[in-house]
């Protein structure tokens, strides 16, 4: 038996959850894939018509982005530099049919290993906003996302938006993804960085964040920290030591083995980082 039901505000979404629980449907770019040769089943709330879920705004304490903020939105809006390796995901994620449809707070719930959008909200230090019947609750990126294909939501609760501090004027950041090919496909390691310097052109800030290289995506904190007061003309791709990686559980699979994916990830940290420097530089 399969119940369809399309909401038109939040509160009645979250109404159903509570009542009967339910599958969520965005864009559908994960949601059908998923079901492979198999009739949909039991309830469907389609969250389409909630115009509150939709769109990007500029508040005092960071900048929300809906739930049912598609790629293609994303890509379109006038954001701050500080996003703009988030924007080179978002071109990354399928073909321009997918990046119409597929939503951010899908890419999110979905909690694959190599989600594109992840790695670079964790390297803009993004939280997750979530709904449900006793209210709203907000958790970081890396607390929402607990391994693959699991979450933190609750089932009878829905995610509203994502929620990204205000970067520094001065923040660059630069996505790169390593894939068997150039175009659709699914990464084999994927590096995210953000990079902040001080009036001295020294390493103020450094968030970097690799995903397809563990059971989630994580951020490597060691080598932020040995970052900070560098002299970024100095190069920064050098300084970065295998250590640094230790967060790293990459796995063998059918598209390489753990040992390359390793060394592909120390090779896109420096890249990526070398690139936000050139970045700032022309800033």
């Amino acid at each position: 038996m399969r119940v369809y039901i399309r909401p038109t505000s939040i509160d009645e979404a979250i109404g159903v959850l509570a009542g009967q629980g339910g599958r969520i449907l965005a864009g559908g770019t994960d949601f059908f894939p998923s079901q492979g040769d198999r009739a949909v089943v039991g309830t469907v709330l389609d969250i389409s018509a909630i115009d509150g879920l939709k769109g990007i705004r500029i508040e005092p304490d960071w900048i929300q982005i809906g739930a049912r903020t598609t790629w293609s939105e994303l890509i379109a809006a006038p954001l701050p530099s500080a996003f703009d390796a988030l924007k080179a995901a978002a071109r990354e994620v399928g073909g321009w049919q997918i990046q119409n449809l597929g939503t951010i707070a899908g890419n999110l719930c979905n909690a694959s290993p190599a989600a594109d959008g992840v790695p670079p909200l964790l390297a803009l230090d993004a939280s997750v906003e979530l709904a449900g019947p006793n209210g709203r609750r907000i958790l970081p990126l890396d607390q929402f996302i607990l391994g693959p294909r699991r979450t933190a939501l609750a089932a009878d609760e829905m995610v509203v938006s994502i929620l990204v501090p205000h970067p520094a004027p001065t923040a660059r950041s630069h996505f790169v993804k390593l894939g068997a090919r150039r175009y659709l496909v699914i990464s084999i390691v994927m590096v995210a960085a953000e990079l902040t310097l001080d009036d001295r052109g020294r390493v103020d800030r450094a968030r970097i964040a690799v995903g397809s290289c563990s059971a989630v995506a994580c951020r490597l904190p060691a080598l932020e920290r040995a970052l900070v007061g560098v002299a970024a003309d100095l190069g920064l791709a050098d300084l970065v030591q295998a250590d640094h990686l230790a967060p790293l559980r990459p796995i063998d699979d059918v598209r390489a083995t753990a040992l390359y994916r390793r060394d592909a990830a120390l090779t896109l940290v420096g890249r990526a980082l070398d690139a936000c420097r050139t970045e700032t530089a022309r800033a």
